[in-house]
C-alpha cells in the first residue's frame, strides 16, 4: 500500500468525525493532523533533483532562462514565445481548447508551476525532463517552427555573454548555414547533414542548454496557498456545502485516488473515457509516447544529459502495458477553478461538466476506462446526486 494510498484513507476517517460548521478544526488525532497536513503546500518538498541537468538550481541559469521564455524570437514568425501558451497572468496556460502556435495543436497547454515534480512531461509523457520538454515546441512546425541552427545564431547574437555566463564556452558559428535542423524542413535537413559532425554535436549542445536554462527558470515557478491550505491549518473556513464536498472529493467521489498530495495529482497516466475531440481520430495518448521517450536524443540517457545511467531508472525500465492506450497524465486540480476548458484537448467547458462525466462513465474511445472496469484494479461506480455534484463542484473551486 503506497503512502499516498494511505493518507487518503486515514484523511477519509478524519473527515468523518468533522462538524460542518465554517472553521471547524479538521484535525483530532495526531494521525489526521499528519495526514491534513500533507495536503498543504507549505508541506510540500523541494523539487526531485534532476541530474540530466547539472544547472536546475542556477539563478544565473535562471535568469538567463527567463529570458528566453519570454523571447519570441525564436519562433520563425516572431510572434511565439513559451510564454505564448504559458502565460504568467494565466497560471502559465493560455485557456484555449488547445494551444495555438505557428498553427493549430491537438491538446491543451498544461500549466507549469510546480512542474518540476513531474517526472514526464506533456499529457502523453513524451519527455522525462523540463528542460528536454523546452526542446520540444522550439522545432515543432505547429509551435515555434523553428530549426536547430536558426536558435543557435540567435543565442549568440542575443545572449552571448550570459551564455558564457552560465554555460562557458560558445562554439563558433562561422561558415556554418543559416537554417539547418535535424528535424526541419527538406532543406534544413539536407544542410544539418552536410554540417561536420563536431558542428553538429556542438549546436545541439547548444540547444540542449537553451533548454536547461528555461527548466532552471520553470523550476521556480509555485503555487499560492489557496483556501484549502488555510483551513487545514486552521486559520480560514469553508462553507457546509465546501466541506462537504471535501469529504466527497476523498471519499466516496473517489478524486482523491488520483489527484492526492499537496498538487492534487498522483503524477501517472490513466484513462478515463474523456470523449476525442476527432472520433475518426482517438488520441492514443500514452501508449503513442512511450517509443518516443525512448529514442529521444534529449532523455536522461541521451549524450546531451549530464546524467550517470544508473541515474535513469525511470527510463531504464520504462514499459507498455494494455492500460497506457488513451491514457493521459493526471493534472493537479490547484487553481482548477480559474483555468478551463479541461481534458487534454479541453473536451470539457466547465468543472460541472468534468464531474458529469465522472459520474456518466461512458466507455473509451480507445482502450479501456479505469471507471468502467468491473474487477481488478477497477472502481466501484461514481454514485453522486445532483447535489452532491454542486457539493464537489463548490470545493473544487476553492483550490
Amino acid at each position: 500500500m503506497t503512502r499516498d494510498f494511505r493518507h487518503t484513507l486515514v484523511l477519509g476517517m478524519a473527515l468523518a468525525v468533522l462538524g460542518n460548521g465554517p472553521g471547524r478544526a479538521m484535525a483530532e488525532s495526531p494521525d489526521e493532523r499528519t495526514v491534513l497536513a500533507s495536503l498543504r503546500l507549505s508541506e510540500l518538498a523541494a523539487p526531485p533533483d534532476d541530474p540530466s541537468n547539472a544547472w536546475q538550481d542556477s539563478t544565473a541559469a535562471a535568469a538567463l532562462g527567463k529570458q528566453l521564455f519570454l523571447d519570441k524570437r525564436f519562433s520563425r514568425n516572431q510572434m511565439v514565445a513559451c510564454a505564448s501558451c504559458h502565460d504568467p497572468s494565466r497560471q502559465f496556460q493560455d485557456g484555449k481548447p488547445v494551444s495555438e502556435g505557428q498553427g493549430g495543436g491537438t491538446r491543451r497547454s498544461m500549466p507549469i508551476a510546480d512542474a518540476g515534480y513531474n517526472p514526464w512531461l506533456f499529457w502523453d509523457g513524451r519527455k522525462d525532463s523540463l528542460w528536454s520538454q523546452a526542446l520540444g515546441p522550439i522545432e515543432d512546425p505547429l509551435e515555434h517552427g523553428s530549426n536547430r541552427m536558426r536558435v543557435a545564431r540567435l543565442l549568440q547574437s542575443g545572449y552571448r555573454q550570459a551564455y558564457i555566463e552560465v554555460f562557458g564556452e560558445f562554439p563558433d558559428l562561422t561558415f556554418l548555414p543559416d537554417d539547418a535542423s535535424p528535424l526541419g524542413t527538406s532543406s534544413e535537413k539536407d544542410a544539418w547533414l552536410a554540417m561536420p559532425a563536431a558542428a553538429r554535436e556542438a549546436v545541439s549542445r547548444v540547444f540542449a542548454n537553451m533548454g536547461k536554462a528555461i527548466a532552471a527558470y520553470e523550476r521556480t515557478l509555485r503555487h499560492e496557498p489557496s483556501r484549502l491550505d488555510r483551513y487545514s491549518e486552521g486559520t480560514g473556513k469553508l462553507t457546509p456545502q465546501e466541506v462537504r464536498g471535501l469529504r466527497l472529493f476523498v471519499g466516496k467521489g473517489q478524486c482523491a485516488s488520483c489527484h492526492s498530495g499537496p498538487l492534487m495529482t498522483d503524477q501517472q497516466f490513466h484513462n478515463t473515457g474523456v470523449p476525442p475531440r476527432d472520433v475518426s481520430r482517438p488520441d492514443p495518448g500514452r501508449s503513442g509516447a512511450i517509443a518516443r521517450v525512448r529514442v529521444d536524443e534529449f532523455n536522461c540517457l541521451g549524450r546531451f544529459s549530464d546524467a550517470q545511467p544508473d541515474h535513469c531508472q525511470e527510463l531504464r525500465f520504462l514499459t507498455e502495458d494494455e492500460f497506457t492506450a488513451g491514457a493521459f497524465r493526471t493534472p493537479g486540480l490547484r487553481g482548477v477553478a480559474s483555468r478551463p476548458p479541461y481534458m487534454h484537448a479541453g473536451q470539457f467547458r466547465t468543472l460541472e461538466e468534468v464531474v458529469r462525466h465522472y459520474v456518466q462513465a461512458p466507455p473509451a474511445a480507445l482502450g479501456q476506462s479505469e471507471l468502467r472496469r468491473s474487477h481488478g484494479e477497477g472502481r466501484n461506480p461514481i454514485r453522486l446526486t445532483v447535489s452532491e455534484q454542486e457539493d464537489l463542484v463548490a470545493f473544487l473551486r476553492i483550490l
